[in-house]
């Protein structure tokens, strides 16, 4: 993968220059160029072409939320609770997107989030993942629950950084296995996801009652016949506990107050990830775009703070960027692009999201992501 500082986005052709829709000129207003197609990621469009295509209780697993869907209703208008204050006569010519993720050099600051049984989306799951963000230069955070074995994805692309997502959900002792072999397999960091002491109660799936296919690859699964024991509650030992396991920077995923934050960089967290788990646990519970600028100012220069949560366009993803985020990751997009067209479509949802994400900068006078002041935007009135 190329360094992040060799990777700048020019805005060119379909980011407003002379051959933008709109600037150039033709004599048949019916025509389009040879060879053109227009950089325009429609997710709504995206994600009823993915219903089409899939199960209807598939498609509700991947849609729907918990409890009365509050928390996922409002993911996405509440970055709206921003508004962006663009600067100008800066002589913006470039948009720089590469940046670095403890370390880890990526093209873009927008990263595939983990998400479970993939396989259900598509036959390739999670390795049509990993080719899809390494394509966009992106990085992509493996679930537990994949379908795939995490040697097998972190085989995939094996250049392009991968974290590993880790549950509670499985015997302490296959628990900490899970940890070891991430280490071992080339993983980037380990993401324990704190969020989920318990599953939340996801109506879509009681109403439909979902089960998971029989045939559904196991993939990190323990073995068949295995007896396992229930894993005791984490607590903030574990995140230390996890880093030696695994020898990995640790991410702890799932927080949303600035005191818990705190506590999580003091007991040896490299980066906190502000996330809702997509409205799928608690709810109603704070949205993202919210609670981001108390949990960024609680960790200060401490630690890398990442955010998802109904991020669907550019000028979401700079917002983040704005209030502190080093790095957004969407999970639900990403899904949908590979359930309609394989790594292909994940790709072409990560280069969307980073089109419209360099328009936006190059419109608001701003040429790089690492360097996006606070005032960049204001809470709208």
């Amino acid at each position: 993968m190329a360094p992040a500082d060799s990777t700048p986005t020019v805005p060119g052709q379909w980011l407003g220059g002379p051959g933008a829709p709109g600037q150039r000129r033709t004599s048949d207003p019916s025509s389009r160029a040879p060879g053109r197609s227009p950089e325009h990621l429609d997710l709504t469009a995206l994600e009823d072409r993915a219903r089409a295509l899939l199960p209807p209780a598939v498609a509700d697993f991947y849609a729907g939320g918990a409890e009365s869907e509050v928390t996922l209703g409002e993911a996405t208008d509440a970055w709206l609770s921003w508004r962006l204050r663009p600067r100008v006569l800066r002589g913006v010519s470039a948009v720089r997107l590469g940046t670095s993720l403890l370390g880890s050099d990526v093209r873009t600051p927008i990263g595939v989030a983990p998400w479970a049984y993939q396989a259900m989306a598509h036959p390739d799951g999670e390795q049509g993942s990993a080719r899809g963000a390494a394509a966009a230069g992106a990085l992509m955070a493996v679930s537990t629950s994949a379908t795939a074995p995490l040697a097998d994805v972190a085989a995939t692309e094996p250049a392009s950084p991968k974290w590993f997502q880790l549950y509670r959900q499985h015997s302490p002792a296959h628990t900490d296995d899970l940890a070891r072999r991430a280490g071992q397999a080339g993983y980037r960091a380990l993401v324990p996801t704190v969020d989920l002491p318990i599953f939340g109660r996801r109506l879509r799936d009681v109403a439909n009652d979902f089960a998971l296919p029989a045939d559904l690859p196991p993939g990190n699964a323990p073995a068949p016949g295995t007896v396992g024991a229930d894993s005791p509650l984490w607590t903030f030992d574990d995140i230390g506990r996890f880093g030696e396991l695994s020898e990995l920077p640790v991410v702890v995923k799932g927080v949303l107050r600035g005191d818990d934050a705190a506590r999580c960089v003091q007991a040896g967290a490299a980066a906190v990830w502000v996330s809702t788990h997509g409205g799928r646990q608690a709810d109603a519970v704070v949205a993202s775009a919210h609670v981001l600028p108390e949990v960024v100012d609680a960790v200060a220069d401490e630690a890398e703070v990442y955010v998802d949560g109904g991020i669907r366009t550019g000028w979401h993803v700079l917002t983040a960027l704005a209030l502190g985020a080093t790095a957004v990751f969407v999970g639900r997009p990403a899904i949908w692009g590979l359930a309609t067209e394989g790594a292909a479509g994940v790709a072409a949802v990560l280069d969307g999201l980073s089109a419209q994400l360099a328009h936006t900068m190059a419109l608001c006078g701003l040429s790089d992501v690492r360097s996006v002041p606070r005032d960049t935007v204001i809470l709208a009135r």
